[in-house]
Formats: structure tokens, sequence, C-alpha cells
């Protein structure tokens, strides 16, 4: 809950306001449990274990030659860019609509932990 509360609050207009990061946070929550009925924070959960990546490339070079190489995503660097995919992911959809920041975030959790793409 803190990562996500400090990923919010980190970019824009919202950088360093974390009380502020954390009311949108907590809405958040009770927008999921009241559309779900299910406790949020394993919707929470679920969300970032579906959107984390599982394999990623890195470049391997040797005398100028640059080549790509797949490699395993750890778990730790899963869960950062999950979290990180998903708050930039509501910051950006939440520019110039009329739904709130805690509505979107709530359909980006209730969606991720489906499985379901926006």
């Amino acid at each position: 809950v803190e990562r996500i509360c400090g990923t919010i609050a980190f970019h824009g207009r919202n950088t360093g306001k974390k009380c502020k990061a954390m009311r949108i946070f907590k809405s958040t929550l009770e927008i999921i449990h009241h559309a779900t009925g299910m406790n949020p924070l394993q919707v929470v959960c679920d969300a970032i274990k579906n959107c984390g990546p599982r394999e990623d490339c890195t470049r391997i070079g040797s005398g100028g030659v640059v080549k790509r190489q797949a490699v395993d995503v750890s778990s730790f660097r899963r869960v950062n860019q999950a979290i990180y995919f998903l708050c930039t992911l509501t910051r950006t959809k939440s520019l110039r609509t009329i739904k709130s920041i805690s509505e979107i975030m709530a359909d980006e959790f209730m969606a991720a932990a489906k499985g379901v793409s926006t």
C-alpha cells in the first residue's frame, strides 16, 4: 500500500503530496469493495500479480555489436513494474475526464485482477 501511494505521489501536480495520495488510494479501495464485494486488498494483489512482466530483454554487447537477449524478470522488479504501469495508466487516463482518479484507478485494478485489458 505504501509503495502504491508513493507511486501515485510521484509525477505532475501530485508530486510529494503523500496525504493526497493516501486519500486517493483509500477511496479507490472503498470503490473496489462496493463494486465487487470482495476484499479490496486481495483485488489489488491479484491485479499486481497479473500486470507484472514475466520476461524482459536486455542488451548484451561486445566489440560494438549489440544483441538483445531474453531474460526472466525477478519478482521484485515484476511488482515494481506492475505498480508503475497501473499508476501511470491511471494518471494518463485521468487527464481531461469527468471521472475522478479514484474511480479510474478502481476500474483499472478490477480489470487487471480479472485479466481483462482496457
